[in-house]
């Protein structure tokens, strides 16, 4: 059902049961009783009730003031124009006794409207009744109690709409921070995917860029360097394209493990597979010095050192800055030094001569590899910093190592 189908389908029945208890009402009381000034209903109307008979309800006679059906006939509008159905229910209580359809009209402007013509309409709602009794001073008894019902009734009436109206906010608002907390996931779902894939491929693509330029610079070379040079761009790309591929599987699966299209391929993501990282480079021709005498190596080969988030932004951390020494300093030697230990914390340096101005700009991704390495070892609850030392320029960061 829809909801313009749904709310017409409860006004209808809100009118319905107007007309009900109105009638079951008119049974109990005497009329005008009710009324929010019973003096202005005590005289002789010319059409003073409407009276239904049924044969189903032998004995029963439901009397209903016209003018309360007037009342209760508003209802059917009281979602369009809630503050006019408001004040059409308060005259007709004022003169009949149409409390039902004034309660049903006051828990809809709570509902519905801003504080200030709620207080309004309940003053309203209220002020014939103070009216009556100091119209008529000698009044006491039965009035009396009435009177009180009836502000008892208009009280729970608005309250009880401005109840349903704070859980209708707050579910309105809970919806709304639904939708910005998953607009924020997004977000920084979307910067993870560029963080990752600037991390996976940047090192890749530059390591082709230098055999790459190596074979279109290098004409005279004989055939078995050009192989060399082939193999490490066929291996390179296949490398880049294995890597990418372990971004896609997690990313197409739900729970951020690998899918369901094979098995995962080989990641490296690890203090162990520095070394590594650093040959692959070498071999790439370019001059570094791995100094690890601090870091026990085989044991980290082994599964000792660093896991998990700090592993994986020490590999980060040694690849980018192997990335940007390629980009920033061609030719120019990278000494990267690894030390610590378990319960002291991994500490990493990597540095090379500055080329011409320091690192320069308007490369392409220039910076953004630097800003997710240190969002990275921030995760990881490290520190990282970068800049000109002297005639160099040198990364430097610090992990968490437990014990």
């Amino acid at each position: 059902m829809s909801g313009y189908r749904r709310e017409k389908t409860i006004d209808l029945g809100m009118v319905v049961l107007a007309l009900v208890m109105s009638a079951a009402l008119a049974l109990v009381q005497v009329r005008g009783d009710l009324a929010l000034s019973p003096g202005l209903g005590s005289g002789t109307w010319p059409f003073d009730r409407l009276v239904f008979a049924s044969p189903l309800l032998i004995g029963f006679t439901w009397a209903v003031n016209p003018i309360s059906l007037v009342a209760i006939g508003a209802l059917w509008w009281r979602r369009r124009w809630p503050t006019a159905v408001a004040v059409v229910a308060i005259v007709a209580a004022t003169i009949t006794p149409a409390v039902v359809p004034l309660i049903i009209a006051l828990f809809t402007v709570a509902v519905l409207r801003p504080a200030r013509t709620i207080l309004t309409v309940a003053l309203l709602a209220l002020l014939p009744i103070p009216a009556h009794f100091l119209s008529s001073p000698y009044v006491s008894g039965v009035p009396i109690a009435n009177a009180v019902i009836l502000g008892v009734l208009i009280a729970a009436a608005v309250g009880w709409g401005l109840f349903v109206r704070s859980l209708s906010e707050r579910t309105e608002r809970a919806e709304a921070e639904a939708v910005l907390r998953a607009q924020r996931a997004q977000r920084e779902a979307r910067e993870d995917i560029a963080r990752e894939m600037h991390d996976v491929l940047a090192h890749r693509l530059s390591l082709l860029s230098v055999h790459a330029g190596a074979l279109e610079f290098n004409a005279g070379a004989s055939a078995q360097e050009t192989t060399r040079a082939a193999a490490v761009i066929r291996e390179s790309s296949h490398q880049a394209l294995e890597d990418l591929q372990v971004v896609l599987q997690v990313l197409r699966s739900p729970d951020g493990s690998p899918g369901a299209d094979g098995p995962a391929p080989r990641t490296r993501t690890g203090l162990a597979e520095v070394p590594d990282l650093v040959r692959e480079s070498r071999e790439a021709g370019m001059k570094i010095d791995l100094d690890a005498d601090g870091v026990d190596m085989d044991s980290v080969a082994r599964g000792a050192g660093p896991t998990g988030i700090a592993g994986l932004a020490a590999y980060r951390f040694v690849q980018e800055g192997l990335t940007n020494a390629r980009k920033h300093a061609p030719g120019a030697p990278v000494r990267v030094t690894i030390a610590g230990g378990p319960g002291d914390g991994l500490t990493l340096e990597l540095s090379n001569p500055a080329g011409p101005g320091g690192p320069r700009d308007g490369v392409p991704g220039s910076g953004q590899g630097l800003i997710g390495l240190t969002e990275r070892v921030a995760l990881a609850g490290g520190r990282f910093g970068h800049g000109k030392d002297g005639a160099e320029y040198a990364l430097r960061a610090w992990l968490p190592w437990p014990a």
